[in-house]
């Protein structure tokens, strides 16, 4: 009997699946960079109570920005169209697009920041100015680690590392990017009304 209640419990052990470190890792950062906006929202809240904020009016660009990263969120969700289909051609092809149009995000950023410096709105102007400049630029750093996953994803992609059964890595870098998405549009809506 005791021979038997171990062998149980050793196959349970054995047939116990632990769970897949990606998923783990990706959620960790999907809370920790999740935090790191949080914060920098409240003391957004916080300091816009100041007598010296003044709103800063955002260049039209940043719109236009918003409006390319939206849709490289659609063109990813191609891409993993395409991978549950096995078609590692046009998974490529549209993971080779959204990149590009992540880097007309962040060159559209870069133009934004430009326009406001034309106007003399730079980081010390007044607090509305400064947290839009820092805001904006640790997005880009965060954006720029969606790029290297989708980066990643290419060339695994290319190698015809995907298939429609098995394209985990694809959707994580897929809900990282889509996240760095959905972060920016908060961002700006916080930043554009108040």
């Amino acid at each position: 009997m005791a021979g038997s209640a171990h062998h149980v419990r050793g196959t349970a052990s054995l047939g116990a699946r632990r769970p897949a470190p990606y998923p783990i890792g990706l959620a960790a950062v999907l809370v920790t960079v999740g935090m790191l906006f949080a914060a920098f929202t409240a003391a957004l809240l916080v300091r816009r109570t100041g007598t010296d904020w003044a709103p800063v009016a955002l260049p039209p660009i940043v719109w236009v920005n918003t409006v390319i990263l939206l849709i490289s969120s659609g063109v990813v969700e191609l891409a993993r169209a395409a991978a549950g289909r096995s078609d590692s051609r046009r998974c490529a092809r549209w993971l080779a697009v959204a990149g590009l149009l992540g880097v007309f995000f962040l060159a559209g950023q870069v133009t934004a920041w430009r326009l406001l410096a034309l106007r003399g709105v730079f980081l010390p102007s007044n607090p509305h100015a400064a947290f839009f400049y820092v805001l904006s630029a640790v997005h880009a750093a965060h954006l720029l680690g969606g790029l290297a996953a989708l980066g990643w994803t290419l060339s695994r992609t290319a190698r015809g590392g995907y298939t429609a059964e098995h394209h985990a890595g694809l959707t994580h870098a897929a809900i990282y990017w889509h996240f760095v998405g959905g972060v920016w549009v908060f961002l700006l809506i916080v930043l554009s009304t108040l």
